[in-house]
């Protein structure tokens, strides 16, 4: 989609691809690029509008869905941005940090697992050391596999969850804190699992729900330094995750379906949310969390 064709006024319930999707089985973590339809994260939509100048973001779970849409829009922004990722997701990686250097940006790869302490800290101190600072924190990355039950998932599952979703929340923002000037903002992935949750993603859903907690909480110690911390909480959303374990295959094929939309989100779609959170014109938002459902709301 162009940015021409994205900005005019049109129905949004037919503006995306809508279910049934084919069956579209991946080993996780999942690349989007094969994916199909393949998700928009605003390789051609996406327009700036320079609120983000001479910024430096650190993004985690960059190279495909959500995170790779902040990415892009963070380039066209006007921002210097690195991108962490698994290393089996280097393909779709590069061309992340393809799209951010043709935007005139200075792009950072940093492939690594956060479920790894040492690499978390890792993670920040080349962030920092590669962009000359930091005044983005971007906690986006997450682990999802479904589960019909509880006695189906094993403490190597559980541990991987919490670790990916959890842990690595906590190791990369405490590396980062230091390096936080006044004015600085941290964006934290939530979920409206954290509201809503599935009984099929037990784990996926504590661990968003800890996240809203841990956000909140932290809003109220960094905003002593001048620092702002949100966090975004998406519903049904088109991304690598699903296919590749977040949901059964019958589900990826009526993806989103549910929603009021009749569809599933673009990450795109939800890119100007963690702009908006980046910029300055979010100074007096802190400790809040933005839903972003496709109609379903938070409570």
């Amino acid at each position: 989609m162009s940015p021409e064709e994205r900005l005019r006024t049109q129905d949004p319930r037919e503006q995306y691809p809508k279910p049934p999707f084919p069956a579209q089985p991946q080993p996780a973590p999942g690349l989007a690029a094969k994916m199909h339809p393949q998700p928009d994260h605003g390789e051609e939509s996406y327009r700036g509008a320079g609120k983000l100048v001479g910024r430096k973001a650190l993004i985690t779970g960059a190279d495909s869905g959500i995170g790779r849409a902040a990415a892009i829009a963070y380039a066209r922004e006007g921002a210097d941005v690195a991108i962490g990722y698994l290393p089996s997701e280097e393909s779709d990686a590069r061309e992340v940090i393809a799209l951010i250097e043709a935007e005139g940006r200075k792009a950072v790869a940093l492939p690594g697992d956060i479920k790894d302490e040492a690499f978390c800290r890792e993670l920040v101190a080349k962030a920092v050391e590669g962009l000359g600072g930091l005044d983005i924190l971007v906690n986006n990355a997450g682990k999802q596999v479904s589960r019909p039950d509880i006695a189906a998932i094993d403490s190597e599952q559980f541990d991987h969850t919490l670790k990916t979703n959890l842990y690595a929340l906590f190791w990369i923002t405490q590396a980062a804190k230091p390096h936080l000037k006044p004015g600085a903002a941290v964006i934290n992935t939530a979920s409206i699992q954290a509201y809503e949750p599935s009984d099929t993603l037990l784990d996926y859903a504590t661990t968003k729900a800890g996240i809203v907690a841990f956000t909140k909480a932290l809003a109220k110690q960094l905003i002593k330094q001048g620092v702002r911390a949100n966090a975004v909480a998406p519903g049904p959303f088109w991304t690598a995750l699903q296919p590749s374990g977040g949901q059964t295959q019958e589900k990826v094929q009526h993806f989103g379906e549910q929603s009021q939309f009749g569809r599933p989100g673009q990450p795109v779609e939800i890119a100007p949310i963690y702009v908006l959170l980046a910029s300055q014109e979010a100074s007096f938002i802190t400790g809040e969390v933005y839903g972003v459902t496709g109609g379903a709301g938070i409570a």
